[in-house]
């Protein structure tokens, strides 16, 4: 008996809606990454993208634990001297929650071409609103 390798025509990808609103960053980012790379299918292979599609909604709404949101800051950098800048996440989470979303779930995605390729299969919205409803997204619990 051999085993069962996926192939990329093979796979057919679902779309799950993931709610994040009263839950914590981390582990709204942990379910997304799992779905995004395919961990929870039986037939899950790391060297082949066998994930799905996420929407996650309610983004301003996810909740930093402890003195993250005054003592966490994200840092970006663009490439020329002197030019680090830094934004606190209490601020972040103000102006653009769904980037922090993104971030935390970036992080959680391997660096390289599957995690990228797998962040562009990332929706996310402030709101309960989003525009991916002719997908039929499931209910994903965390």
């Amino acid at each position: 008996m051999s085993t069962y390798m996926p192939k990329a025509q093979e796979i057919n990808r679902k779309w799950y809606l993931l709610d994040a609103a009263g839950k914590p960053l981390g582990r709204v980012a942990a379910q997304a990454a799992i779905l995004l790379r395919g961990k929870h299918r039986p037939y899950f292979t790391p060297h082949t993208d066998c994930g799905d599609h996420v929407v996650i909604i309610n983004a301003d709404k996810v909740l930093l634990t402890g003195n993250k949101l005054e003592q966490k800051i994200h840092y970006r950098h663009s490439g020329y001297i002197g030019n680090l800048k830094e934004i606190k996440y209490s601020d972040l989470m103000q102006k653009r929650p769904e980037r922090a979303v993104e971030l935390a779930v970036k992080g959680m995605l391997p660096s390289n071409t599957l995690g990228r390729k797998a962040l562009t299969r990332l929706r996310i919205t402030k709101g309960t609103e989003h525009k991916h409803t002719a997908q039929q997204p499931e209910e994903w619990a965390l």
